[in-house]
This record gives C-alpha cells, sequence and structure tokens, in this order.
C-alpha cells in the first residue's frame, strides 16, 4: 500500500481551504487530481472525511479527529525542515559575489571576512570586475550578489539596495607641489585611470572639463604603480585605506571640484529570492555601511 503521506498533506490543505477548487490551485493541481487523492486517502482510513456544502466541503467528525492530528504534526516537521535549512543544510555550499574593483580595499573585504567567520563550510567566490561587468554578472546568474556604483545599475530585472556614497580624491606623489584642496578643472594635470566602460573613467569624462589620460589600469594597485613611477596622479575613493596609499609612497588630496561622488549599492536578481545565506551577507553589507 502507498504510503498516505502526500494524501495527508493534500487533506490537511483543503480543511484549511475548505474547498477542494481553492486547495488544488495552491497546491497547482487539477480538481479531478486533488479528487482523486482525497478518494484514496479515505478507501485507506475506511471513513469519509469531507461532506460537501452548498459552499465548499466541511470535516466529518473523523475529518475532525484526524486533522487534530495532522496538522500540528506537519507544522512540526515544515518548522524542523525550514530551520534544517536555513541553519545546517545551507550552510555548505558556494555564495559568488561580484564587486568593483575598488571596493575590495575598504568595503567588501571586512563584510566577506565576518561572513566567513560565521560560515566557515561555506565556499565564497569572489569576483573583481568593472561595473557593467558586475551587473552583467548579476543579471545572468553568473552571480548571487554584487556591489557597485548605482549609475551602473539600468536594468528591470535587479533590485538594488543602496548602501552608502562614495566621494572620491586625488591620489598622488608625496612631493605633488598642488594646491589642497584641488580644483581638477584648474590643475593641469595627467591622470592615469581606469578603461572607458569602468563607472569612475565615465564620471570623470563627464565631470571635468579638459582631461587629460594619459595611461589606463584596471585594477587599483597597477593604477597606484603607475602614479608611483611619475607617470600621472589618479582619483580613486577617499575611503581607500591610507597604507595601501603609503605603501605606494602616494598621499590623498581632497578635491575642491567637481564634487565627484557616486552611491554603492547591492544588487540582486528581482526573480530569484535571495537564499538565507545571501540575505545574510547582504544584512552585514547593510551594517557595515552605516
Amino acid at each position: 500500500m502507498e504510503s498516505p503521506d502526500r494524501q495527508l498533506r493534500y487533506f490537511v490543505r483543503i480543511a484549511e481551504t475548505r474547498s477542494l477548487s481553492r486547495a488544488a490551485d495552491g497546491l497547482d493541481l487539477t480538481q479531478s487530481a486533488i479528487s482523486r487523492q482525497l478518494a484514496s486517502l479515505e478507501a485507506y482510513v475506511g471513513n469519509a472525511l469531507f461532506v460537501r456544502t452548498g459552499r465548499g466541503v466541511e470535516l466529518t467528525d473523523c475529518g475532525r479527529r484526524l486533522l487534530a492530528a495532522a496538522k500540528p504534526a506537519y507544522a512540526a516537521i515544515d518548522e524542523a525542515l525550514d530551520d534544517i535549512r536555513d541553519k545546517e543544510g545551507l550552510s555548505r555550499g558556494t555564495i559568488r559575489v561580484a564587486t568593483v574593483h575598488t571596493l575590495s580595499y575598504y568595503f567588501t573585504a571586512d563584510v566577506l571576512a565576518q561572513f566567513v567567520g560565521r560560515h566557515e563550510q561555506v565556499n565564497l567566490s569572489l569576483m573583481g570586475r568593472s561595473s557593467p561587468d558586475v551587473v552583467a554578472l548579476v543579471e545572468s546568474g553568473r552571480a548571487d550578489l554584487g556591489f557597485v556604483y548605482d549609475v551602473a545599475v539600468n536594468s528591470a530585472d535587479l533590485a538594488a539596495t543602496p548602501l552608502f556614497d562614495d566621494e572620491m580624491c586625488l591620489i598622488a606623489p608625496m612631493a605633488h607641489g598642488l594646491s589642497t584642496p584641488v580644483d581638477l578643472n584648474k590643475a593641469d594635470l595627467k591622470l592615469v585611470a581606469f578603461p572607458p566602460h569602468y563607472a569612475l573613467h565615465k564620471m570623470l569624462r563627464s565631470a571635468v572639463r579638459k582631461l587629460q589620460i594619459v595611461a589606463e589600469a584596471e585594477t587599483v594597485d597597477a593604477m597606484l604603480q603607475l602614479v608611483a613611477s611619475g607617470v600621472g596622479a589618479c582619483v580613486l575613493p577617499s575611503r581607500i585605506p591610507d597604507r595601501v596609499i603609503a605603501e605606494h609612497d602616494l598621499t590623498k588630496i581632497s578635491i575642491a571640484s567637481p564634487v565627484l561622488m557616486r552611491r554603492i549599492v547591492a544588487v540582486t536578481r528581482k526573480d530569484r529570492p535571495p537564499s538565507p545565506l545571501v540575505q545574510e551577507l547582504l544584512q552585514l553589507a547593510m551594517e557595515a555601511a552605516h
């Protein structure tokens, strides 16, 4: 005899909705299919469990006795399954995070370190990319969570959670001879920048009237090395740690004009609810941003 477990689940749903059609809709079944399952269960127990009324169905005495035993039992099972799934079953696996390069120096590294400290069994994959690439990775499902500049997010498929505003500064050699703060529209500066498709490059193009970009680099380290070698200065977020700048014998210079600021957001797909672990990582990012 086939186990009546599935039929009992259907029975509980019918009892809760008091309707075969509503129960069928909620279970994504046809009404005839759920009727057959109910008939099979009634044959198994040897008694009718419902009587039909003009508005649906009502429990018989046998049905009420069975519901009193089955409903709390399944509620306890479902609660245990959810708890195991959230706390144990999903404590392993892989979370894929995409981030713009600059954030890995002062934000994502700290957030991910805190997360890994809580979930040592989780395999964390971190991808440093340009803003458009981060958006594309999350859109395609190749990344579960992305950290990116909001100006790059132009997709109806993504949900964006604001984190913080990132203010830019000029980074130059110690003996720069520039006024502080500096006006980028007045200073005659040669700049090292990210490639044209990067959000920070586009920001400079739109804000600085006479922009002289003499070299491009795809990573912060490469950019700082070029600046240290005397190629030019660069514009990066002011949150880049001082120790990273000092390692290259460089210094930060505040920018008086133009105002260079971008908002950092976390992006996920709208049609794929984040897993509990991704939700936890997002929560840690939101807490770290404030």
